[in-house]
């Protein structure tokens, strides 16, 4: 464990706090000048190939050579007799969206931070670079029993809204909340041509979920950052663990062999499960465990 999270206080490690979440902004910049340098670039790098800004109309203009014959208003054109073409801009703020799971599984590790927390630094990072780029902030905290959203808000009073909702989600109380339903919310409130960021664990993925993410990755790009524990990747060598919530408790014997491997098997087919689904749609995955800096795994 590197010395940062062994210095930080144990409250810190469990529970994310406004402060902390504030104090994410000066490292945010560093995000926006690596934002900067790739934009420049016009090949080889993942945000050259991003869907881009919206764009809004702006007038119409005769016809000239070269134009995109799909860009013609017909209306005009019948109205006038001569060939019109339509001129867009783009828009000025682009809208990121950022999805947070904060469903039980994330409240959890063994070193590190909880991913949870994690999950919220992580995002917090990444409203604080898009506000400095310029763009527009909104998201989705859900958990097993409820889901908010927020729309996308522009500069700091957007960034805030949005922490208010990672630490104090305005419930919309259901049954059970599936990760189906998240990614269907999720694909009514982003609209085309917004930048998604999906930060969980990916507990519950399945057909339908894949369907719900192969529709939203036509209209918008989207980067899943896939939140696990080194306990969650392999179990240690040898030894009897006890591992509780506070409300259950379950003993682990690391000391045979086979169910070592068939966990660590277990692990390894839902990363390469993740990595299969994001190649097949064009998605961003990133991966981060909870003893990593945020800033360097987004870096």
């Amino acid at each position: 464990m590197s010395a940062f999270f062994k210095n930080l206080p144990a409250e810190d490690r469990v529970k994310i706090t406004l402060k902390a979440l504030i104090d994410l902004a000066p490292q945010a910049a560093a995000l926006k000048k690596q934002h900067k340098r790739r934009d420049a670039s016009q090949s080889g790098d993942y945000l050259s190939r991003l869907k881009g800004r919206g764009m809004e109309f702006d007038e119409v203009r005769l016809y000239q050579p070269g134009d995109d014959v799909r860009s013609i208003d017909w209306k005009v054109t019948a109205r006038t007799g001569k060939t019109y073409t339509k001129i867009f801009r783009e828009e000025r703020e682009r809208a990121v969206f950022i999805s947070v799971d904060n469903r039980p599984t994330m409240h959890f590790a063994t070193r590190g931070v909880f991913k949870s927390v994690q999950a919220a630094k992580l995002a917090g990072l990444l409203a604080w670079a898009a506000q400095q780029h310029g763009d527009r902030i909104g998201g989705q905290v859900f958990s097993s029993q409820s889901c908010f959203e927020s729309k996308p808000r522009s500069g700091k009073q957007g960034v805030l809204h949005f922490f208010h909702s990672l630490l104090k989600p305005t419930p919309l109380m259901v049954d059970f909340m599936t990760f189906n339903t998240v990614l269907l919310r999720l694909n009514q409130h982003a609209k085309p041509g917004s930048l998604i960021y999906l930060i969980s664990d990916f507990r519950g993925l399945n057909e339908q979920s894949e369907a719900h993410l192969a529709k939203l990755s036509r209209h918008c790009d989207v980067v899943l950052i896939f939140i696990y524990d080194l306990l969650e990747k392999a179990l240690p060598e040898q030894g009897r663990y006890r591992f509780t919530d506070n409300e259950r408790e379950v003993m682990v014997d690391s000391g045979d062999k086979n169910a070592r491997y068939t966990y660590q098997t277990r692990f390894l087919e839902h990363q390469q499960y993740l990595q299969r689904l994001a190649k097949k749609n064009r998605l961003k995955l990133i991966l981060c465990d909870t003893t990593q800096q945020p800033l360097e795994v987004l870096r």
